[in-house]
């Protein structure tokens, strides 16, 4: 199931620091288009940017998706769409682990679990299809000793609400990104599951 980690990929120094940003090529958020403006503030109340994410939103604990908030919107924006990937995952390509589109395109906040399907419709979200292949959130779970792995939680504000015929994966939401965001920014949590 697992296939080769993508090129490119950094590496986690000892303190979480980032030797370098490569690895950032790799993610959605550099295929969307590298002059997209870096203008939305993300953050959780959970855990900071860079910092740890509690296990209680991993595989380990409830699995929940965590509470997030993002400022900074700019005005034309339509839609939100928030991409979830793990960026140090052992497969051909960062693990998807959620695509949500949220309308209208403003300042807002989730809710811990939202991402979640049975929270989702109270919410305002509309799910994609993660690397699992479902229309839900799948929460951080990386190999045992397998080292730290960054997840980074992605939004994008769109000039135009999506209107998708079948719940979009990564090809189709990259394509959409391409043509229609107008602002981004991101928020990584990191994640080690012990030996």
């Amino acid at each position: 199931m697992l296939g080769k980690q993508p090129a490119g990929h950094g590496h986690l120094r000892a303190n979480g620091a980032e030797e370098s940003a490569p690895w950032l090529d790799a993610l959605i958020y550099a295929e969307a288009g590298p002059d997209i403006p870096e203008t939305i503030r993300v953050a959780s109340v959970a855990f900071e940017d860079g910092e740890a994410i509690p296990p209680l939103f991993s595989a380990l604990g409830e699995g929940e998706s965590p509470p997030l908030r993002w400022r900074g919107v700019p005005d034309g924006a339509a839609s939100i769409v928030l991409v979830v990937e793990d960026a140090d995952s052992k497969t051909p390509e960062p693990f998807l682990h959620a695509i949500a589109v949220k309308t209208p395109g403003m300042d807002d906040d989730l809710i811990p679990g939202a991402l979640c399907p049975e929270n989702a419709f109270t919410e305002g979200l509309l799910l994609g299809v993660n690397s699992r292949g479902a229309t839900s959130w799948t929460p951080p779970d990386p190999p045992p000793g397998h080292g730290a792995h960054r997840y980074v939680f992605q939004v994008y504000a769109v000039d135009r609400r999506p209107d998708f015929d079948a719940p979009p994966g990564r090809a189709e939401i990259i394509r959409f990104l391409q043509s229609r965001a107008i602002a981004k920014g991101r928020l990584t949590g990191i994640f080690e599951r012990s030996a």
